[in-house]
């Protein structure tokens, strides 16, 4: 029955900036903004794949996590200079002071971390080939190579 999470909602704390952060510096694209409350949508990926709600909340704001899906040559490649260039910092998710990509063993999925504005702590993942190997934890590219290596 299930194929997918088609959508998820965060809390901004200023809607406008939230679509700006979103549409100019992540290219969502925008998709609709509710003139009756203060929310807006916006679409993740093309022909209306998933979509990403933004709710204004000026008190009591709560941050949240999610992750865009991209491709694990992107994540190795760019993704530390694409935030960079946009003003964004990158870390792990070991907060250890690099802002290197890390492999999730348990999966393998490979992934870099950023915030919004806000705070919401926001992903770029790519899942790995292969099976996982929980033993192997949270490490470096390199170093999941390595250990993988047959």
């Amino acid at each position: 029955m299930i194929k997918g999470l088609y959508e998820t909602h965060v809390q901004v704390s200023d809607l406008n900036t939230a679509i700006e952060f979103y549409t100019k510096v992540l290219g969502l694209e925008f998709a609709h903004k509710d003139e009756t409350r203060p929310i807006a949508f916006l679409w993740i990926g093309k022909n209306k794949e998933s979509m990403l709600g933004l709710w204004e909340q000026k008190e009591n704001l709560q941050t949240r996590h999610f992750a865009f899906t991209a491709d694990t040559k992107d994540i190795l490649k760019y993704s530390v200079e694409f935030l960079k260039n946009k003003d964004l910092k990158p870390y792990n998710f070991l907060k250890n002071g690099s802002n290197q990509p890390m492999v999730f063993a348990w999966m393998p999925a490979l992934a870099i971390y950023f915030n919004d504005p806000d705070g919401n702590q926001l992903e770029f993942i790519s899942i790995l080939e292969g099976g996982g190997k929980p033993e192997l934890g949270v490490l470096s590219y390199e170093e999941w190579l390595e250990k993988t290596k047959s």
